[in-house]
């Protein structure tokens, strides 16, 4: 007899930014939880989502989360949203400021690099404190990645 499974299920849903590693040289990350409605959780959950040109940014205080795509949910009748509107991302005060001065002095940037849930069935973006790649960097990074794949290449033959 099979045992029933206690609790909720772990949730596996990440929907990342591939982008922001080659795009971007991340120095630092961090969790933070998003403020979302109802609709646009079950929409994230079907995996409706895109972090692709989206960023975070600090303004009053808060870091609010610029660009992210949700697709509406399609049964959702209430309210109609907007796809790419702002979400507010919820991170603690001192963290705010030690972000705020990092970015302000080192002239860095958030980038999200992926979205999820966590144990608890609760959505958390990661961000990266990132500086943008010169096109030199990005040409060092492709030829790291071909000579790998070919090193996993060889590997497999021998």
């Amino acid at each position: 007899m099979a045992k029933k499974q206690q609790g909720k299920p772990e949730y596996v849903t990440v929907i990342s930014n591939r982008k922001a590693r080659f795009e971007f040289e991340i120095f630092d990350t961090f969790e933070a939880g998003i403020e979302l409605l109802g609709s646009e959780v079950k929409s994230v959950r079907l995996g409706k989502a895109s972090l692709s040109e989206s960023y975070a940014m600090i303004h009053h205080g808060q870091v609010w989360l610029e660009n992210m795509q949700i697709t509406p949910y399609v049964h959702n009748t209430l309210d109609e949203l907007e796809p790419k509107r702002s979400r507010r991302l919820l991170l603690h005060k001192a963290e705010i400021l030690r972000l705020q001065s990092k970015i302000s002095e080192k002239g860095l940037t958030l980038i999200p690099l992926k979205a999820y849930f966590n144990k608890r069935g609760v959505l958390k973006i990661e961000l990266g404190l990132a500086r943008g790649k010169k096109l030199y960097d990005k040409r060092e990074t492709i030829k790291n990645r071909d000579a790998e794949r070919q090193l996993q290449q060889l590997k497999k033959q021998y």
